[in-house]
């Protein structure tokens, strides 16, 4: 038998100290830039220490300004203090993009706070009044203060409605043996705008906004990560800086430029490189524009794909800075070719709106004076993703708009 095919790799010596440190879902000891932060969300969870209930609160942000990070960070500390004045405090976190229904939530949570000996709630087949008991008898059960984490609850309430905060933001007129706060964190800030009044009221009784990182700050967080986590002496002069820089234009993504200087070392190892340099981190960025933005556009909504088609055919046209009339004109031809019924004007400009917040293209409006406001909208996808092979190899149901022959009216002048 020949050599494992692992076995010389495993031999070679690694440019990491800990890998595992530069991962976004590791919390670190110190979090620099975010003692404000730390400190509402201290001042609020401290009640949790003294038997009394805890604001729930609202955290935003851009994704990568630290929300989730501080609120672990925070968290692990309240466990370890109650665990040393014997008070009883239980911290359950919910990630809502995985488990997004109503059903799932109060499962996780009802679960997760089971005792020794008990069945568990079962991943479906229970009316959700009955999941909702069990939650509440294990919360009674094991008594104290419980917090509980709804990460990214903008995206469960998007797909499942308001429906799960009501109950769970009435929890303390109904619980006789603890207490509980939520913590929602989202990174919209028009989140409330979606909720039923009551829920609203009752879910954000506490604001924390989480300003964007500079370059500045970044560059700290990943010293201090690359300090623990990589070896000394590997990454070249400016590496960090660069880093944090790129990352910073990417509306001060935390998360990003630790993947980015991460995924740059691992290029390094790849080229048996002894120090990491631009040209690795060059390569480390394409790989991440082409990784987060596939699924992005394979994920889009049939209307969504031929909405970005129809800016990419303007500009394939010889168009840039296109109105929404003029992709408008083009989505009703593809709309025909597909065999659907187009949207409104008004909601295809809706639709714009969504590729510019997915970063696919860039919706600026611009004042005409007398005639108005106009939209001028031009795709921004990286030059190595083919955005169109990416939409057919994900939706046939849009080929034969994509294959149709189209004759155009360039604009004129």
């Amino acid at each position: 038998m020949g050599d494992n095919i692992f076995e010389q790799l495993l031999d070679e010596p690694s440019l990491f100290k800990n890998r595992e440190v530069l991962h976004h879902g590791f919390t670190p000891s110190a979090l620099p830039h975010r003692e404000r932060e730390i400190n509402t969300l201290v001042h609020n969870l401290v009640e949790a220490l003294q038997g009394q209930i805890p604001s729930n609160m609202l955290l935003y942000g851009q994704p990568g300004s630290g929300k989730t990070a501080v609120t672990r960070f925070v968290s692990k500390q309240l466990l370890a203090r109650g665990a040393e004045l014997g008070r009883t405090v239980h911290v359950v976190e919910v990630n809502c993009c995985t488990v997004d229904t109503k059903y799932r939530v109060l499962a996780q949570i009802g679960n997760s706070l089971s005792r020794k000996g008990q069945s568990a709630i079962p991943f479906t087949g229970w009316p959700t009044d009955k999941v909702l008991e069990r939650l509440k008898e294990n919360m009674d059960a094991i008594g104290g203060v419980h917090v509980i984490v709804l990460d990214e609850v903008d995206h469960l309430v998007h797909k499942s409605g308001d429906g799960v905060l009501y109950p769970l933001t009435s929890l303390n007129y109904e619980l006789q043996n603890s207490r509980c706060c939520i913590i929602g964190i989202t990174n919209d800030l028009l989140f409330p705008d979606m909720l039923d009044a009551r829920v609203a009221s009752r879910l954000g009784s506490e604001d924390l906004v989480f300003s964007p990182y500079n370059a500045a700050q970044i560059e700290d967080v990943l010293s201090a990560r690359a300090k623990e986590g990589i070896k000394e002496g590997v990454l070249d002069d400016g590496i960090i800086e660069l880093c944090a820089a790129l990352s910073a234009q990417e509306h001060g993504d935390a998360r990003r430029a630790l993947d980015l200087l991460r995924i740059s070392v691992q290029k390094a190892e790849h080229d048996k490189s002894e120090n990491v340099n631009v040209q690795h981190v060059r390569l480390a960025q394409n790989q991440l524009e082409f990784d987060q933005i596939t699924p992005v556009i394979a994920t889009l909504t049939a209307h969504q794909k031929l909405v970005l088609y129809s800016v990419l055919l303007n500009e394939r046209n010889g168009l840039r800075n296109v109105s929404t009339g003029e992709v408008y004109t083009v989505y009703q031809m593809t709309c025909a070719n597909a065999g659907l019924n187009p949207l409104t004007s008004r909601r295809v400009s809706d639709l714009i709106l969504i590729l510019d917040a997915l970063n696919l293209v860039t919706a600026k409006t611009i004042s005409l004076g007398r005639e108005g406001r106009s939209k001028r909208i031009n795709s921004c996808i990286p030059d190595m993703v083919d955005p169109i092979k990416v939409m057919l190899e994900a939706d046939d149901s849009i080929k034969s708009a994509i294959e149709a022959q189209y004759r155009l009216q360039a604009r004129l002048g």
